[in-house]
């Protein structure tokens, strides 16, 4: 266990998203079921930070009580997390191509998420930062919609999917995000251009104040009306299976944020290296295993790899 786990008063991070298993295939080799979804991969990279998060989802009697005991050992708060007695745990299977940048998705089971009606923990509804997983629009906003209060980040990832078939549903949520996380085809789709800063441009006028266009390995881009930023993606002599990256990003964004109390675009900046910081380990096993065994003196050292990458000095004349 970590020691900050028994930090008291800690601030609050709500997590909403699929706690899942996954079956994965990549040039290197091949799994049978492990413990994968969002909201997993976003609950244990914001547990390298000082705060006390839940998760909401829905799980069947078939998911192992270690993995819940796993994230209660992040000081994850798990009473959000519904067990249908009878249910089957949501299933996702693929197989990526050798660039590990596109893959196949062979089979998607649905199973308990299909009527997952999301109950927030009486704990958090008044969380300091809200983390919106990759969800159907209608249900993310009807857990905006049991908060007590306004809190001081809400943070949306979406997926080209729900841009397809619920529209005017993650319209209508954006309307009251902070924060929306995306990819660059996602980020060129919902806004209808092609030119990375007038979609963000377009996004902005959707809702959310700042638009992060996650960049895969080249990095990630954070805007925030004129003001822009771009945070590389670190040279990995190995990748081992992507699965999962974007949902860390997400986490250690969040987790920082949540930790610091300072949701400005300065200290998103911050929030954007951490966040690409973690997503750089978890690449380098199947899964969750990277950041299940991830050590603190790991990721603190690889944050001063960044540093390095990002600095330099130069003479303006």
């Amino acid at each position: 266990m970590h020691l900050y786990f028994l930090v008291k008063n800690m601030n609050k991070l709500l997590i909403v998203g699929t706690v899942a298993f996954d079956a994965i295939e990549t040039p290197f080799g091949k799994t049978d079921k492990i413990l994968g979804g969002a909201a997993t991969f976003i609950g244990l990279a914001a547990s390298y930070f000082n705060v006390e998060s839940s998760i909401v989802s829905i799980v069947g009697d078939d998911f192992p009580s270690e993995y819940l005991d796993l994230l209660k050992s992040r000081n994850i708060d798990t009473s959000g997390i519904e067990v249908v007695k009878g249910g089957e745990t949501f299933f996702w299977s693929g197989r990526y191509h050798n660039d590990l940048n596109s893959r196949d998705t062979l089979e998607t089971r649905l199973n308990v998420l299909e009527n997952f009606n999301p109950v927030v923990p009486s704990d958090f509804k008044a969380a300091d930062v809200v983390m919106l997983g990759n969800l159907h629009p209608s249900t993310q906003k009807s857990v905006l919609d049991q908060l007590s209060h306004k809190p001081k980040l809400v943070v949306l990832d979406t997926m080209n999917f729900w841009m397809n078939c619920a529209l005017e549903e993650l319209k209508i949520v954006l309307k009251q995000v902070d924060v929306i996380t995306i990819n660059e085809e996602e980020a060129r789709q919902l806004s209808g251009e092609y030119s990375l800063v007038k979609a963000a441009e377009v996004i902005q006028n959707m809702g959310p104040k700042y638009v992060v266009i996650k960049k895969g390995e080249h990095g990630a881009l954070l805007f925030c009306e004129k003001d822009v930023f771009f945070a590389p993606a670190l040279p990995l002599k190995e990748v081992f299976d992507p699965t999962g990256a974007g949902d860390t990003f997400a986490g250690g964004f969040a987790g920082y944020l949540a930790q610091s109390s300072n949701v400005s675009f300065n200290n998103m900046r911050n929030a954007i290296i951490h966040g690409s910081n973690l997503a750089s380990f978890c690449v380098e096993k199947f899964g969750t295993q990277r950041m299940v065994c991830l050590q603190e003196k790991e990721w603190k050292n690889r944050l001063c790899e960044f540093k390095t990458l990002t600095q330099f000095d130069i003479e303006l004349t």
